[in-house]
């Protein structure tokens, strides 16, 4: 029988213990720096829509899917406008006909429209962002993107205020061969919420 078998010591196991902890906590913050790379990602993504509307504007002298340039959107085809344009740098996603309104994020896939608010003086033009083409209810990771979003442009996020408001209803009218979608009624804000959110609305055009 050996006698010279040795364990290994307090030490020894705390030091493993420390540098244990030291990988977890590293794995911990490398998947919140990806969380929060890809929240950027999102903005950045739903921005360049908005960017492309005001191009848009500078080019033709009105948005896009604005048919009878009385600056509502809505009378004509978005999507046509959109993709005829030839941007750069478009902002959806696909090429060579398979053009789609569309955000992908990871595993996550978002859809933009564009229309107006239904209020009041003929409505106010809005991106409507949902989390697929009918807009159902938001999950609460996927939320996560969207309070993102609005905190980056109204500088909190609650869904209840300001020009990035959370809907618990979704679009009355959408159309989504051509990227639009109407609101009758100008949509009630409210808090996120995980299941009854299920649009969120984005007066890029002028305050509510």
């Amino acid at each position: 029988m050996r006698r010279n078998e040795k364990g290994f010591t307090l030490i020894e196991l705390a030091i493993v213990m420390v540098i244990i902890g030291i990988l977890i906590g590293a794995v911990l913050k490398g998947q919140d720096l990806i969380q929060n790379a890809r929240a950027k990602k999102f903005v950045n993504k739903v921005r360049a829509w908005e960017v492309a509307d005001w191009t848009f504007l500078d080019r033709k002298g009105r948005f896009p899917g604005d048919a009878d340039s009385n600056g509502k959107i809505g009378d004509g085809d978005y999507k046509t406008d959109v993709v005829n344009a030839n941007f750069i740098n478009p902002p959806y996603e696909g090429s060579g006909g398979s053009e789609a309104n569309t955000i992908t994020i990871g595993s996550y896939t978002f859809y933009v429209f564009h229309g107006t608010d239904g209020g009041a003086n003929a409505g106010k033009n809005v991106i409507t962002i949902c989390k697929d083409a009918t807009c159902s209810a938001f999950t609460q990771d996927e939320l996560m993107y969207i309070e993102a979003l609005d905190a980056a442009l109204d500088g909190t996020a609650d869904g209840s205020s300001g020009q990035v408001i959370g809907v618990s209803a979704a679009p009355d009218a959408i159309t989504a061969a051509e990227w639009e979608a109407i609101w009758t009624a100008a949509p009630t804000a409210a808090a996120y919420s995980a299941g009854t959110t299920q649009a969120v609305v984005y007066y890029f055009d002028a305050k509510r």
